[in-house]
């Protein structure tokens, strides 16, 4: 009996010691996936892939008045994956998220040093990717900032394969990952200022990747990506308009020369009603039309890209990359069923900013529905896209309308429960 009030008292010393200073929270995300031409034409005689998948995340986060810290856990695990009383998880899905601390500097400035997610603007460039299962992080330090309606952040990585501290090892520094504009150093620059009616921003963003040998072994240097523009925001009333500009220049992954790329948008929003809001936009993303060993083609980098250019991902999702680059002209609205449900409807037109080597510019019209419902402590989300390919969309992906099924479409589920396990702050 005096174990269980001894036990009883911690409990009730620790409650009282983390009040305004403790939170424990997590994400239970189910997701499931009809792909019947997601990402590119499927051919005719090719069966439809389907799949069901869970993002599973606890968070632990501590505030202090003079620092912050944050962990988050995550697996991701698709069904089936592993079979029954199987010793040890096959996928090596469980990770380290986010571990990240913040110190309080004072006079307005703090660093954040860990693995954190970015997100700027409406994460054109850099964003967390939270569509994504697995999400996107990034191992770096930054320096912050912040009064009143002015921010910046210094941002800086360094990535290698393994910390050679003894400097005797032959790996040195090397960073031998390749792939989806996998950096070795970033270094970047943002700055925003807000007004009551407008906001503006200026992104200064710096990556080198690591150069190797003709063989494919490492060698010593980077090439250097600059990619720098801004993102412009009106909302006033019922009206809402944004922007992005930006360009690229210097050297992409194998030492390729990027000339002249970049990137415009223009978008509107119109609430019409209380329970209806319509939207109309562009955007203009510039092709490769440079001689061999350059490239005129702008890639968004490490944002959310999965929110543009079409759910079905046929552009800028781990494809497109050096390519004709895009014209996207798109018409969505979005309709207020009740307080607790909406109806996203968004039709996009897709064209390449340069020609196909057929000529061919057209590339088709994407379908994409959304219709989600908040319930008492989850959400419900459930989708439907179709593709709707023109003879450029076949050639860009190197496939003929005849060897191609009739129809192109993608149709998903998911469900996102967030417990809050714990949450003593104010």
């Amino acid at each position: 009996m005096k174990k269980i009030h001894f036990l009883i008292g911690l409990v009730c010393l620790i409650s009282n010691y983390t009040i305004a200073q403790f939170k424990i929270d997590g994400e239970f995300r189910p997701r499931t996936e009809y792909r019947h031409g997601y990402g590119s034409p499927i051919a005719e005689d090719a069966d439809a892939g389907f799949g069901i998948s869970t993002r599973a995340r606890v968070n632990f986060g501590y505030a202090d008045e003079s620092y912050k810290v944050y962990l988050s856990l995550q697996d991701v695990m698709t069904w089936g994956e592993n079979r029954q009383l199987l010793p040890a998880d096959t996928n090596n899905s469980f990770a380290v998220f986010e571990a990240w601390g913040e110190l309080t500097l004072g006079e307005g400035f703090s660093t954040k040093i860990g693995r954190q997610t970015l997100d700027y603007d409406d994460q054109r460039i850099l964003g967390s990717v939270g569509w994504a299962q697995q999400a996107r992080n990034h191992d770096a330090a930054l320096l912050k900032y912040k009064k009143d309606k002015f921010l910046l952040d210094v941002g800086l990585a360094f990535n290698q394969d393994k910390a050679n501290l003894s400097g005797f090892s032959s790996i040195g520094t090397e960073y031998s990952t390749t792939g989806f504009f996998s950096y070795k150093t970033m270094q970047y620059l943002y700055l925003k200022q807000n007004w009551d009616t407008f906001s503006g921003s200026l992104l200064v963003l710096n990556n080198g990747f690591q150069e190797y040998e003709d063989d494919g072994v490492t060698a010593d240097g980077t090439s250097s990506l600059l990619t720098l523009g801004t993102h412009l925001e009106y909302k006033k009333g019922k009206l809402g308009v944004s922007s992005n500009l930006f360009l690229q220049t210097g050297e992409r992954q194998g030492e390729v020369d990027v000339k002249g790329a970049y990137l415009a948008s223009l978008d509107l929003s119109l609430k019409t009603s209380d329970k209806i809001t319509l939207g109309a936009g562009i955007e203009l993303i510039s092709g490769n039309d440079a001689d061999a060993g350059e490239t005129g083609a702008f890639f968004p980098l490490y944002g959310t890209n999965h929110k543009f250019n079409g759910f079905m991902d046929y552009f800028y999702v781990g494809n497109h990359a050096n390519s004709v680059g895009l014209l996207d002209v798109h018409l969505s609205a979005n309709f207020k069923l009740n307080e607790t449900s909406n109806l996203m409807v968004k039709a996009l037109n897709f064209s390449g900013e340069q020609e196909l080597p057929s000529g061919e510019k057209s590339l088709g019209t994407e379908i994409d529905l959304v219709f989600s419902k908040k319930f008492k402590g989850y959400g419900l989300a459930i989708g439907y896209s179709q593709m709707f390919a023109n003879d450029g969309m076949y050639e860009l992906k190197e496939t003929t309308e005849d060897a191609s099924a009739g129809g192109q479409n993608w149709a998903w589920a998911m469900l996102t429960i967030k417990p809050k396990f714990l949450n003593t702050t104010k």
